[in-house]
């Protein structure tokens, strides 16, 4: 007999959740058709102007080809360089756990699931953390944080990616730039909750780290990266999801060996939540 995949299965929930119950069976098509609901990039773009960490190379793309070709057709062709932490990307689980898992040992279920969206306290200030008493409030209000899901974390920096100063809260660069970054991140309380307390599949994050920019031990990459679960950072787009019921794809560049790379994130959005 077939078994069926991590998406296949994903697709079918995703579908039964678009469909109302009073029609069956549902149509996996549906999810794709735009029939079913919305995809959401929660992405962004490579670019000059990407936000890496400030000791990374940025992104290059150099140019080899453009225009017509003496055969008479046209063709375009670039190289490109990046560091594996720069913009919308992963954080692997070796990235800080020695013998955990690199990029591509990664499973499609840590990567492919329904998604949760946890907001920090308000007001939120550069040097915030998501606490435990956040995640045992949002619980209140929505129930237990289910297994195997993935749990985004929205500080509302989104807003301040384009300019690159306000995200990191520095305009330095270089290694002197690490002691004056300011953005929030998840309090390595809250990081030894979730993985003791829930089974989640990985953690998102609006800004440029899971740990905040005053960190000084990166305690919370730490905690998650060391139960093999893995982050991704710099999520795009997060203020249009709502607190349950949306679905992400979180697929990344697979680098044998990586400690991270860039990601391709989405989620759907099924017609039945609003």
């Amino acid at each position: 007999m077939k078994r069926s995949t991590p998406l296949t299965l994903l697709l079918v929930w995703i579908a039964s959740c678009a469909q109302p119950p009073e029609e069956a069976p549902p149509d996996p098509a549906a999810v794709f058709d735009g029939t079913g609901g919305e995809w959401i990039d929660l992405t962004y773009s490579y670019s000059s102007e990407t936000v890496y960490w400030p000791t990374a190379e940025g992104f290059r793309l150099e140019e080899l080809a453009y225009g017509a070709t003496p055969g008479g057709w046209f063709y375009a062709a670039y190289n490109f360089s990046s560091a594996e932490h720069g913009g919308t990307h992963l954080d692997a689980p070796i990235h800080f756990a020695e013998g955990r898992q690199t990029n591509d040992e990664i499973p499609l279920e840590r990567l492919i699931a329904p998604a949760v969206v946890v907001d920090l306290a308000t007001p939120v200030e550069p040097d915030n953390m998501l606490t435990v008493e956040d995640l045992a409030s949002w619980e209140a209000r929505h129930g237990p944080i289910p297994q195997g899901a993935i749990l985004l974390v929205r500080a509302g920096w989104g807003s301040r990616y384009h300019d690159r100063t306000a995200y990191l809260g520095t305009a330095l660069t270089g290694p002197e730039a690490v002691q004056e970054l300011h953005f929030p991140g998840i309090a390595p309380e809250a990081a030894e909750w979730l993985v003791a307390e829930r089974s989640i599949a990985a953690v998102g994050i609006d800004t440029p780290s899971i740990d905040r920019g005053q960190s000084t031990d990166f305690r919370s990459h730490v905690i998650l990266n060391g139960a093999d679960i893995p982050g991704f950072e710099n999520v795009a787009n997060m203020d249009r999801l709502p607190a349950t019921g949306s679905f992400v794809v979180a697929l990344p560049m697979k680098i044998e060996g990586g400690s991270g790379g860039p990601l391709r994130i989405v989620a759907f959005l099924p017609n039945s939540v609003g």
